[in-house]
């Protein structure tokens, strides 16, 4: 797939472009392959044909690849720990059974040494977030030309867009992050009250026992709070997509020496073993860090101050 693209350039935009699905306004001017132009007569929902359209589509577009490896992935999550939990047994453990309960393990572990209330809810979200952002991030270790070229194969199309990597996509990180968020706002209000929660984003960090200087305080308090818990999503969702990013892009400039001759070729090789070597843990660790902090934000929803 390299060697068919007219640039190195092209190439590298080429993988980091998705598969956007979105609406092109009547008279937006598509222009082809070939040069040629077509004038849309209506509104037109389509693939994007190029990262010019994938802008114009706007906000509501959808990136067909990133969500469908998403879901695809947590779909296979689901089957594997269901059938490791049906398999179950009390006799000599299989192989999955252990690898299962290897992970099981861990999560609970880490959550037990990081959340220090009564949930039935943050284990298994532990869980949930940990495994599904490692297969995500886990799909980058597959070659970058593989699963877009077989797809490209199977629509026809040899200029299709498709990422394969969830994770390197902003949309997906920050979902999960903005997910995590509201799950922590949902918990902190049932925990402490609305009024509580309110009394934490006015009153804290400065305080005073003057009711003039405190209501002077108040907006000072509310801005800072704000600011840093809406940095709390946005920094989680992406370190995660600048970590895994930067780690595609590498991928991706290895690749590009594939075509430079036989040396290079043969060089590109030892450098991709050596990142996949230690790509493995990047995405091992970035998985786990997104679950410890998910867990370290669901323990201050559950904090409340007054029994300290």
């Amino acid at each position: 797939m390299a060697g068919e693209s007219p640039t190195t350039i092209g190439y590298i935009q080429h993988h980091l472009q998705n598969m956007a699905y979105g609406k092109l306004p009547a008279g937006y001017a598509r222009h082809g392959a070939d040069g040629s132009v077509h004038v849309l007569e209506q509104d037109t929902w389509t693939l994007a044909h190029s990262s010019e359209e994938a802008k114009d589509m706007g906000f509501n577009a959808i990136h067909l690849d990133s969500m469908g490896w998403s879901i695809g992935l947590a779909l296979l999550f689901s089957f594997i720990f269901r059938v490791a939990a049906k398999r179950a047994s009390t006799g000599v453990p299989t192989g999955m059974q252990n690898f299962v309960e290897l992970i099981i393990d861990f999560v609970n572990n880490t959550v037990k040494d990081t959340f220090h209330h009564k949930s039935r809810f943050v284990a298994p979200m532990a869980l949930t977030i940990f495994v599904w952002v490692f297969l995500m991030n886990f799909m980058d270790l597959i070659p970058v030309d593989w699963l877009p070229h077989l797809a490209a194969l199977i629509s026809g199309d040899p200029h299709l867009y498709f990422k394969v990597v969830p994770s390197t996509d902003p949309n997906i990180t920050l979902g999960m992050s903005f997910t995590v968020f509201f799950l922590m706002i949902f918990f902190s209000i049932r925990e402490k009250g609305l009024m509580g929660f309110i009394k934490e984003l006015t009153l804290h960090p400065f305080g005073s026992k003057n009711m003039f200087v405190q209501a002077i305080l108040i907006p000072i308090n509310f801005a800072l709070e704000s600011v840093a818990m809406i940095a709390k999503p946005i920094s989680l969702g992406l370190r995660l997509f600048g970590n895994l990013y930067a780690g595609e892009m590498i991928f991706i400039l290895i690749a590009v020496m594939y075509g430079a001759g036989l040396f290079l070729g043969v060089f590109a090789g030892v450098l991709q073993w050596g990142w996949a070597v230690f790509h493995v843990l990047v995405i091992t660790l970035q998985a786990f860090v997104f679950m410890v902090l998910s867990v370290v934000y669901m323990s201050m929803a559950f904090d409340v101050h007054e029994e300290h």
